[in-house]
């Protein structure tokens, strides 16, 4: 939650046709309502696509395992090659309006799978450009998204809002693939796809409905756009908070990656799991998501939001599990149980930790460099997931997948180093003020 002393809506600079301190919950905030209902349908369509992209290429084109992995390779490198650059534009232009065209760019672009599909032109060499195209409007989405919120509500909310969207996002993990696969056995995995335009379409309309008034852009057209993106990693690097949680993000996946590249080797290969009780488990992990979801703001004005998400990142590799796991001889039917346990408890723990961190970004930034200092944050993070995947291939090349899994785990428990040794440990609430610009 932020501390807040004076009315909202003039201290943050929005000029407003609704005053947000007087709405006493966010389903009495039309805006917000709106918001979030464009974003479930949205979140529901995307896990539909994940799942149908990657049937169409296997069942229909008969992708190899090279191409399959090309693909991953497509939809991952815009968040490396264009956050920061996708930063400046959210922070010079109307959020919204940027979020309405992803939207509709991306259902467009999809919607050149079925249609391909059904005159008999579709190919891998489209279904990589369309996962290139749809990464780099996700990623103009996901900035002006994180950046368009504190507009949509108070502060003072911005907890609450973060979770009721968090529980979306794990409704969807839950339900998402398993209707994927219905839908994919259906209609046939191309024209599956058709349901994830259409959710699209739905996000930019109930976008299009929201009145919020943004504040006009600081940043002049003109403006040179490497200092621009020098300004948001300035106010991240400076910021000593910021700093911190853009360290704990970096060496989280970081060594976050070292589990996922050998996820599967691991748990079918060496420990013998069914590849059904790990695809389980993935279900459960977002029932943990979701419950998650309902005790960020709990748990924050419980025990603080510093200590919160301090003991969220400590708890993820602790309960869950993830330090024991390498070091259990157990039988596979209590190995099934301990990961299940695991998936529960550290998904649980992860949302409480990404919505309390999200919520006091948004809190901490000044409005005006949200889309900088959000992108330099994501790119960071999303720098740091490749080169963890590839130093995970070649140490677990040398050591074994089991130490490369422990190495991992004692990585993420390192990850709250940073947030211990920072002011991030004394905080009670969200600062009432966003960080001053360094200059």
């Amino acid at each position: 939650m932020c501390e807040t002393s004076a009315p909202l809506s003039h201290e943050m600079g929005y000029n407003q046709p609704m005053d947000r301190t007087r709405v006493s919950t966010l389903w009495d905030n039309p805006d917000f309502v709106k918001l979030w209902a464009g974003q479930t349908v949205s979140k529901f369509g995307t896990h539909i696509t994940g799942a149908a992209m990657a049937a169409t290429a296997v069942l229909l084109l008969q992708a190899t395992p090279a191409q399959m992995g090309l693909l991953g390779a497509f939809a991952g490198i815009p968040v490396l090659m264009i956050s920061l650059l996708a930063g400046v534009w959210v922070d010079r232009l109307q959020r919204k309006r940027i979020l309405i065209a992803a939207d509709l760019g991306r259902a467009f672009l999809l919607l050149s799978i079925p249609l391909a599909a059904l005159t008999g032109r579709l190919n891998m060499s489209q279904l990589y450009i369309v996962a290139a195209l749809v990464g780099v409007l996700t990623v103009f989405y996901n900035v002006a998204d994180q950046s368009f919120l504190p507009a949509v509500v108070a502060r003072d909310k911005l907890v609450e809002a973060n979770a009721r969207i968090g529980a979306s996002e794990a409704l969807a993990e839950i339900a998402g693939p398993s209707l994927a696969g219905i839908l994919v056995q259906w209609l046939s995995a191309p024209y599956a796809i058709f349901i994830d335009a259409s959710s699209y379409f739905f996000s930019a309309a109930s976008l299009g409905w929201i009145r919020v008034s943004e504040p006009p852009s600081v940043s002049p057209a003109h403006a040179n756009v490497w200092h621009e993106m020098s300004d948001g990693l300035r106010v991240v690097t400076q910021q000593p908070i910021l700093r911190a949680l853009m360290g704990t993000t970096a060496t989280h996946t970081f060594f976050g990656n070292f589990i996922g590249t050998i996820y599967w080797l691991y748990l079918v290969r060496d420990l013998g799991l069914p590849p059904a009780i790990v695809g389980v488990s993935i279900g459960i992990g977002g029932i943990g998501a979701l419950l998650g979801t309902l005790l960020a703001e709990r748990f924050a004005r419980r025990f603080g939001v510093g200590h919160t998400i301090i003991g969220s990142l400590v708890i993820i590799p602790l309960w869950s599990g993830l330090l024991f796991l390498p070091l259990t001889t157990w039988s596979v039917s209590m190995v099934s149980g301990v990961f299940f346990v695991m998936q529960l408890m550290g998904d649980i723990f992860w949302s409480v930790f990404f919505i309390n961190v999200v919520s006091l970004r948004q809190c901490l930034i000044p409005p005006h460099m949200l889309g900088r200092a959000s992108a330099s944050l994501d790119f960071v993070g999303g720098g740091a997931g490749p080169i963890g995947a590839l130093v995970a291939g070649a140490v677990a090349t040398a050591i074994g997948v089991r130490a490369t899994w422990l190495v991992g785990a004692a990585g993420i428990l390192a990850a709250s180093l940073w947030l211990i040794f920072s002011p991030v440990r004394h905080l009670q609430v969200a600062p009432g003020e966003p960080a001053s610009i360094p200059g």
